[in-house]
């Protein structure tokens, strides 16, 4: 194991003696212990919480090595003193960490230094200030299960005598971070219906959003607490058979398109207002729901929370069970009804009990703070949220999120799937979040013929065929309206994410250089995941320390102490890094020129080489079968079938390990035989090596709290088998989308023309002894449309070469 902890805070001994009196690990009696030993025996005596007598703490300090010859119990009993040495020896195995396995008992402090967990400076003898010291830095260190000593001891109920603390006591915060003094046992679970500034499904009245709300008993008694608010579009179930009946065909031809002479003003999108039917009149008044339910579809981050005095709110929106209107596919009316809950939390917009009597009810329990959670479409809801600058909405943390969805179903003039995805486009995904539909009547005798109507027009407005940006996609790009971003941004993604692929936060990232909020961001290794559950990474306690500030307004530091940017190692496991920025713009960047077969930095080779893109159809079948194995021969060294429709070209060996740190840029010359075509881009590490699994590895499960919510521990391993390849990035381009994804250009067969195109942008560090590889080919069989069409591609290599940014 390595720990690697970015949130904790360095204190003074005022403030670990302030601190640790406030969770009553200080109180008279280890005010009144005379030395570090008698101190030390109270403190475990404390930790202890299995045990309920004097005897059985006894028998189980017996459990633990003081020294490599004696047992805890006998060497407190002795008198003897505390040292470096014993005392982080004990830690080790309150840690749950294994002798002579993560540790050598005559060598404790080794071990710690190897797994980078922090200790208390100082040799010798401790005296009692010392031992504090080192306690208090004991509860927020990191164990082997992934979380902080005294998160620890918060699952085996250290905090349970804090429940019933006053109201005016709560939240309580320990080293800048909310503790777990809420009982789980007493949430609350209220349901309402916020009224919407939207009429989605033309019924003539406002959509109602219906929301489920979990929040502490506490506010039943006067506490106001910040919420944190996942939209979910899938909240209320998905239709998966309806989905995969409206999925695309993706084996069609790839389209010749008209050219065109269109600049952005002529496609793009401007609100041109709407009448909203009147608000419902309001009958009532109440501060009691009337609807509850049992259990929502949550989040584990929020659940963490929900033990440490924050509420959590789901909702689906429009066009989900138990709400009104239709599925939009992220358009504004989709943003819109996403922000008005959050309008509802602070206080600008009505909600009623239930969805016919008209009883209006305020979120009264609320502190008007909101911070929303929650990966892709989750998240993506809360970048286009947050782009609406919003009052009370202070912090997102979107993970794996979309800033446009044209890069998300597009791609440089083609209509490219989210990774795993094909034939998946904005229509199909409207269509199996429509959870509507999972109410008979209310979608047989209501919106099923005008739902259809609009998927129709949908599908016309989306135009899959061209591929092109028009204004569809102008109205679901929330990166037009970055600048009018105000609440401070955590964004989290996966270097290795081909559903939502890096572009997406890329570009947020990049557009919020010169935006007055703090922005944070942090890359991993992973594809479409969360990470809060990591144990190489105290994810769950930066996400406590950022919403303490954030909600609660705690003076934690957290801006300046949480790193700008925080990458994961893509060689050494659990390795995180920190970093000032990513992607810098004026970061310089390598040129390698294409010589057959190779990249290199001498002058240029004027060769024309040539591939195919057609394949034997028994071929095709197979590969349109088995995408891992197209994914492999793509890329392999070795001949394979498909050898002939690609052009590889390799560096020499790297002297040196190498970052890349960024988007990197491919300029060729390109020919092709007939009018229409594409090209797609893999940069590769080639280098025989074992490299991370795909996927994290599980390694038990973790509590949330005491007697609560569970979640299961992962970290990213190395494979069994070393693999000699793996693809780094990619990107596509049609040729005919030369200039910019709305404008077409005139494709004239067997004529060259030059052609830039910027990769997905990554982080990856490539070893001394790997090559780097750029493979060019056309029919990406993953993401694009798979015509199997007679096209032949020239590369005319005297205008071809490639741009790497190297940190």
């Amino acid at each position: 194991m390595k720990n690697n902890q970015f949130a904790r805070l360095a204190v003074d001994h005022e403030t670990v003696n302030k601190e640790l009196q406030r969770i009553h690990f200080i109180d008279d009696q280890v005010r009144s212990a005379r030395t570090a030993a008698d101190t030390y025996r109270l403190l475990l005596r404390k930790a202890f919480l299995k045990v309920r007598t004097d005897s059985e703490f006894e028998m189980k300090l017996k459990n633990y090595l003081a020294t490599p010859e004696m047992d805890l119990r006998d060497y407190l009993v002795t008198g003897q003193p505390i040292t470096p040495k014993v005392f982080y020896l004990v830690a080790l195995q309150l840690f749950n960490f294994l002798a002579d396995v993560d540790y050598e008992i005559d060598d404790p402090l080794a071990a710690t230094k190897r797994m980078q967990l922090p200790v208390t400076s100082g040799v010798g003898i401790w005296d009692k200030d010392q031992l504090l010291d080192a306690w208090y830095l004991l509860l927020t260190t990191h164990t082997k299960d992934g979380q902080t000593f005294l998160d620890q001891l918060t699952n085996q109920g250290y905090f349970v005598p804090f429940y019933d603390l006053p109201f005016s006591e709560k939240p309580l915060f320990f080293n800048g971070k909310a503790q777990a003094v809420f009982d789980t046992t007493k949430l609350i679970r209220d349901v309402v219906y916020v009224e919407s500034s939207v009429d989605s499904d033309h019924d003539g009245t406002r959509d109602l959003l219906k929301v489920e709300i979990v929040r502490p008993v506490d506010t039943e008694k006067g506490l106001k607490v910040p919420v944190l608010y996942t939209a979910s579009p899938y909240n209320q179930g998905i239709n998966d058979e309806a989905g995969e009946k409206a999925t695309h065909n993706v084996n069609v031809p790839l389209a010749e398109k008209q050219p065109n002479d269109l600049n952005y003003e002529d496609i793009a999108w401007h609100d041109g207002g709407t009448v909203l039917p009147d608000p419902r009149p309001i009958s009532g008044e109440t501060k009691q729901a009337t609807e509850t339910f049992s259990r929502e579809l949550s989040y584990t981050l929020n659940d963490y929370f929900l033990a440490r005095g924050f509420a959590a709110i789901y909702s689906a929106g429009i066009g989900t069970l138990d709400s009104d209107g239709i599925q939009t596919c992220g358009d504004p009316q989709q943003t819109e009804a996403t922000v008005d809950v959050i309008e509802w939390l602070n206080g600008k917009r009505r909600a009623f009990t239930n969805r016919t009597d008209n009883i209006a009810i305020t979120a009264w329990w609320c502190n008007g703070s909101v911070g929303m959670t929650g990966r892709s479409y989750l998240g993506t809801l809360a970048t286009a949220a947050a782009t609406t600058g919003v009052e009370g909405l202070k912090t997102i943390i979107s993970e794996a999120a979309i800033s446009s969805w044209y890069d998300y179903y597009r791609d440089g003039g083609l209509t490219i799937a989210p990774g795993g995805f094909p034939g998946e486009d904005a229509d199909v995904l409207a269509i199996e979040t429509l959870s509507r539909m999972k109410s008979a009547a209310d979608y047989q005798l209501h919106i099923n013929d005008f739902f259809a109507g609009q998927m129709k027009q949908m599908a016309r407005d989306m135009d899959r065929e061209s591929g092109n940006y028009n204004t569809f996609w102008d109205a679901r790009n929330y990166r037009k309206a970055i600048k009018n971003i105000k609440c401070d941004v955590l964004m989290i993604h996966g270097l290795n994410d081909w559903n939502v692929k890096p572009r997406q936060v890329e570009k947020l990232w990049e557009g919020l250089r010169d935006v007055p909020v703090t922005k944070k961001i942090i890359l991993h290794q992973g594809q479409h995941i969360y990470i809060n559950a990591f144990r190489s990474i105290d994810y769950t306690d930066m996400i406590n320390l950022w919403i303490s500030h954030e909600l609660y307004g705690i003076e934690n530091g957290a801006e300046e102490i949480l790193p700008n940017v925080i990458v994961q190692d893509n060689v050494i496991p659990e390795t995180w890094t920190a970093y000032q920025d990513w992607s810098e713009p004026d970061l310089p960047r390598t040129a390698y020129n294409l010589t057959p077969g190779e990249l290199v930095m001498t002058p240029v080779s004027h060769e024309i080489m040539s591939f195919k893109d057609n394949l034997p159809e028994d071929v095709f079948e197979r590969y349109a079968a088995h995408i891992d194995q197209w994914e492999h021969d793509i890329l392999t060294n070795q001949k394979s079938e498909l050898s002939e429709n690609r052009l590889l070209f390799q560096s020499r060996p790297l002297d040196e390990d190498r970052i890349i740190d960024g988007h990197a840029r491919v300029h060729v010359k390109v020919a092709v035989n007939r009018p229409l075509g594409m090209l797609s881009f893999q940069l590769v590490d080639y280098g025989e090596t074992k490299r991370f699994n795909v996927s994290p590895s599980a390694i038990h499960g973790m509590d949330l709290a005491y007697r609560w919510r569970e979640d299961r521990l992962r970290e990213f391993t190395l494979a069994k088998f070393a693999t000699p390849f793996k693809m780094i990035t990619k990107g596509h381009i049609n040729l005919q989308n030369r200039e910019n994804p709305w404008k077409v250009n005139e494709l004239k067969p067997e004529q060259f023309y030059d052609v830039m195109i910027e990769l997905q942008p990554t982080f990856h560090k490539l070893v001394a002894g790997h090559r780097l590889g750029l493979v060019v080919y056309a029919t990406d069989f993953g993401m694009t449309v798979r015509g199997n069409q007679d096209l032949r591609y020239s590369l005319d290599l005297g205008g071809c070469h490639l741009e790497v940014p190297f940190k």
